[in-house]
């Protein structure tokens, strides 16, 4: 259009307050600018577990950037996973955040299935091959924190594992595994599913079961402070009499009592990394991973 028509357009534009209407634009461009952010946990386990209020605030910044608007989905039933999975083939969404993703999750299939653009956070166990994935490297991460356990002169180091169909449950216990190497003792590791409850059953499972152990490291940062909650209550002091440590660096390992030592997950460059390769040029079919570093941070428990 001439500069003429085009000014005036703009002013009509300021003057009646216009936004455009998305629907009517998706039908000619075929998208709906706007991105997934989907939870396959229950609704509880969103406002629960910090983590994943780091990686929705990582990526909301991301693609405000792009003024893209993010869509917080929640699929932990099969009727939510039913829901979720219409909403998405109905074409609401470009791609899909996936976060915290089981092995037998039957979101896989559905997204594989759809062909929706879609990266996880985390190894897509089983389908390393079919998704795009974002991690950080868990097996090296667990063995710095166990090395860093045995060289501060703890002997006896116990772990609480996350579940095994999860990247962060298997993948920290084998790198705890292979530190310790001939000094592994199956009897000194307790599993829970990252939760602050979970991670004080389990210390107190380790505590009943007889075992001496001067170091706990938990999978999470939540599971190290149910921890300590389990060793206090048991008149045991940290880190005096046991050394405890967590892994993610969200906020709670900090704010704890006493300071929680923990790995660091780059949690902003991780959804940043999510967002672009949803994003930026991946054609469909293509699967791209990158695999990111952490920190190990010491504070008082260890």
């Amino acid at each position: 259009m001439s500069p003429d028509a085009a000014a005036a357009v703009e002013r009509a534009v300021r003057d009646t307050g216009y936004a455009t209407n998305q629907t009517a634009r998706s039908l000619v461009t075929g998208r709906a600018n706007s991105v997934a952010f989907l939870l396959s946990e229950r609704h509880d386990v969103l406002f629960a577990d910090p983590t994943f209020s780091m990686l929705l605030q990582g990526a909301s910044k991301a693609l405000t950037a792009r003024t893209m608007t993010l869509v917080l989905l929640v699929a932990g039933t099969p009727d939510e996973r039913a829901t979720v999975a219409n909403y998405v083939r109905s074409g609401h969404v470009d791609g899909v955040l996936l976060i915290s993703s089981h092995e037998d999750d039957p979101m896989f299939g559905m997204l594989i299935e759809s062909g929706i653009p879609t990266v996880s956070a985390g190894l897509p166990l089983g389908h390393e091959d079919d998704i795009s994935w974002v991690s950080i490297n868990e097996t090296d991460s667990a063995i710095t924190m166990t090395n860093y356990l045995l060289g501060s002169g703890r002997e006896r180091v116990a772990m609480i594992a996350g579940p095994q169909d999860t990247p962060g449950g298997r993948f920290r216990l084998e790198g705890f595994r292979e530190a310790m190497g001939e000094r592994f003792d199956p009897r000194l590791v307790a599993y829970g599913d990252f939760s602050i409850a979970s991670g004080s059953a389990a210390a107190s499972e380790l505590l009943r079961s007889g075992e001496q152990f001067d170091a706990i490291f938990a999978a999470s940062d939540s599971m190290a402070a149910g921890a300590i909650s389990a060793l206090t209550r048991a008149g045991l002091r940290v880190p005096e009499d046991v050394a405890v440590a967590g892994f993610d660096d969200s906020g709670l390992a900090a704010d704890h009592d006493p300071p929680i030592t923990t790995m660091r997950q780059p949690w902003g460059e991780i959804s940043a990394r999510m967002v672009s390769l949803l994003l930026d040029g991946n054609p469909r079919g293509r699967v791209r991973s990158e695999i990111l570093n952490t920190e190990l941070v010491v504070r008082r428990s260890a």
